[in-house]
């Protein structure tokens, strides 16, 4: 099923919550962006961010 076809069958309803939807990630793109590179990290997303930090597969809460 192609993505065309996907919307057809989509409501109005639908459609606009799958564009605001679009909107709120294009803003949080742009905010990440707008952030300073961390040098020297351990690279991925800013654990404090989710409140909880992940090494090897273990998780630790703050």
């Amino acid at each position: 099923m192609g993505h065309s076809a996907l919307q057809k069958t989509l409501t109005q309803a639908a459609r606009r919550a799958l564009a605001e939807a679009e909107e709120r990630r294009e803003h949080y793109r742009q905010q990440e962006a707008a952030l300073p590179r961390e040098i020297g990290g351990r690279g991925g997303k800013e654990p404090g961010r989710y409140g909880d930090w992940e090494v090897k597969g273990l998780t630790s809460d703050f």
